[in-house]
């Protein structure tokens, strides 16, 4: 793979780990213990990931991530908890991509990981944190499933077809930019209305002195 493509990988890699860090990890690891991800001779160090213990750590967490992402409010304090970690997962995933011997592409690969993780991951939680609202269970588990189907899907694109990667990774930050934009307007139209509810709700009468 060239450089591009190797940032393309680490990018879709990293955005992705902000919605489902586990996931992410075990399907690359996968991928290099089949050999589907053809890595470059400086890249070998990445095969830890195919690793039979780092391979269940990272499928226990799936299952984990998976099972708390459907049910109400369990998902956002997954998310909260992970705010930190997803981010974090995800500059290490994409440093890890980017040879060692140039330190400028490891910075620059550290900090656009980290920065795409948390994108993600923020678009996610503030997805969620408008769902949750909706007293019924169903939205949740059919947002989460799509997001499920919609990481497997792209991880398989990404590792399949390095060079769509980049276009992925792109794509993938213009939509989190979006959503986070769109769903904080509607919070904010959210929390106008109730104050404008709750301002012009009858008051009750003082109690007699």
């Amino acid at each position: 793979m060239g450089i591009l493509e190797i940032m393309g990988v680490a990018g879709s890699l990293s955005l992705l780990a902000g919605w489902r860090l586990y996931l992410t990890i075990l399907a690359t690891g996968i991928a290099m213990h089949f050999g589907w991800l053809p890595l470059p001779e400086h890249l070998q160090s990445l095969q830890i990931l195919a690793n039979p213990w780092v391979l269940g750590v990272a499928a226990v967490g799936t299952i984990a991530e998976f099972l708390a992402d459907k049910v109400a409010w369990v998902d956002s304090i997954w998310d909260g908890v992970h705010s930190i970690i997803r981010p974090l997962g995800g500059a290490l995933l994409s440093l890890a991509l980017v040879d060692s011997s140039d330190p400028a592409w490891q910075v620059i690969a550290f900090l656009l990981g980290g920065g795409g993780a948390l994108l993600s991951h923020g678009a996610k939680a503030t997805t969620r944190a408008v769902v949750n609202v909706s007293p019924e269970p169903f939205s949740n588990v059919a947002v989460s499933t799509g997001e499920d189907v919609a990481t497997g899907g792209l991880l398989a694109l990404a590792i399949a077809y390095p060079p769509l990667a980049i276009v992925i990774a792109i794509l993938l930050a213009i939509a989190a930019i979006i959503v986070i934009i769109a769903l904080r307007r509607l919070l904010a139209n959210i929390k106008t209305t109730l104050k404008k509810a709750l301002g012009d709700a009858p008051q009750p009468d003082p109690p007699p002195a």
